[in-house]
């Protein structure tokens, strides 16, 4: 039989355990409290970026009713900007890093696949027939356009920061412009031979 000491004791590590959990219930709750606040100025802080993102869109694409004509290969089509009279320079003290007013092509979300051609290939290796085809640079977004309706996925928030980086990493590719890719000189002349 348990002695009445013994029972004390035990009935003071029960209240012990009671404290602790109380105290780590209630730490819970405060890091709750906390998570909630960080996904509430993250999603802040993505609405900031996203606005951001398309003040430089805006700002990119610069006149929005020049005309586009289209060139197809194979079922897809690639926008390809039509030659634009050559806007002048403000040359007021500000640095221009890059013409503003050139056409960016925009992207197109939501995309249905009209085929599965690159559903099972790299960015890379899709890319690089993309280029052969074409015969001229293509704007990361034209890629993606032409990637999707091949049936590519991605995963990403910014599938078009995914293409420009693995294409800027592998040597078969050459930034030509801001965010426009060719295929690298030693690769074409293999095209031709």
């Amino acid at each position: 039989m348990i002695d009445g000491n013994s029972i004390t004791a035990l009935e003071s590590a029960v209240q012990q355990i009671r404290n602790a959990q109380a105290q780590l219930t209630l730490r819970l709750q405060e890091i709750g409290a906390e998570a909630d606040a960080l996904r509430a100025e993250i999603a802040s802080l993505e609405a900031t970026a996203v606005q951001m993102e398309r003040r430089i869109d805006a700002q990119m694409i610069g006149n929005p009713s020049a005309s586009v004509s289209r060139l197809a290969i194979d079922e897809y089509e690639i926008v390809k900007p039509t030659p634009v009279e050559q806007f002048p320079v403000d040359i007021s003290g500000n640095v221009t890093y890059f013409n503003q007013h050139r056409r960016v092509p925009t992207r197109t979300e939501n995309m249905q696949p009209v085929s599965q051609r690159f559903a099972d290939r790299t960015i890379t290796q899709a890319c690089t027939l993309l280029l052969r085809e074409s015969g001229r640079p293509l704007h990361v977004n034209e890629l993606y356009n032409l990637l999707t309706a091949g049936g590519m996925q991605f995963s990403g928030k910014n599938p078009t920061i995914s293409i420009a980086v693995s294409l800027s990493r592998n040597g078969r590719f050459e930034k030509v412009d801001p965010g426009t890719f060719q295929l690298a000189t030693r690769e074409v002349g293999r095209m031709v031979s």
